[in-house]
């Protein structure tokens, strides 16, 4: 089966496609140039769907919230290993990610081949999280990553998406959690 299209529109206005990510054959997930600032990035994904015609769903923008729901999901199957790949994205929001500044950085980010490399190395440290919940572990990679430049490069002192982190691999309760993947 084909890769299905990924021609998004908000508002009437059809979205500038910067890249787009196969995952597993499961994902597809389109990046598009967005609204907020010069660099800011839109995230928008199909996923396998043998139940439509096309068989892949409509076309979906990520949420916080269900990047979260199915992280507690992996942590209710093998809490200690979740709780390693929390402690991984952690890591990388404050050591290795950075606002996108320029078109030659952005082009670097959105390279498919040496950004699915990257994350297709690092699943494999977590590859017992694989089957767990909704999402495959690289998918949750992928769209990590992309949030949290996202989130940086419209506002360099955000802190959102490792506050959200950081209630995860804390263990706090689900009202807190959904207060801070909900925020707006």
């Amino acid at each position: 089966m084909s890769l299905p299209t990924m021609k998004s529109k908000i508002k009437g206005k059809e979205l500038t496609l910067l890249a787009t990510f196969p995952v597993n054959g499961k994902y597809i997930l389109g990046v598009y140039q967005g609204f907020i600032s010069d660099f800011d990035l839109l995230l928008r994904y199909r996923q396998r769907d043998i139940s439509t015609k096309s068989g892949w769903s409509r076309i979906r923008t990520p949420k916080h919230m269900h990047w979260a729901v199915d992280v507690l999901l992996k942590m209710n199957a093998d809490e200690d290993k979740t709780k390693e790949f929390l402690d991984f994205l952690i890591h990388n929001w404050d050591n290795n990610v950075k606002p996108l500044k320029t078109k030659e950085e952005r082009n670097k980010l959105l390279d498919v081949k040496v950004l699915s490399e990257q994350i297709n190395l690092e699943a494999t440290n977590y590859s017992t999280l694989a089957d767990k919940g909704e999402y495959s572990i690289k998918f949750l990679i992928l769209i990590a990553r992309l949030l949290m430049v996202q989130e940086k490069t419209n506002m360099e002192k955000a802190f959102m998406f490792k506050k959200l982190l950081e209630a995860l691999r804390e263990g706090q309760d689900i009202f807190k959690i959904v207060s801070i993947a909900t925020h707006r």
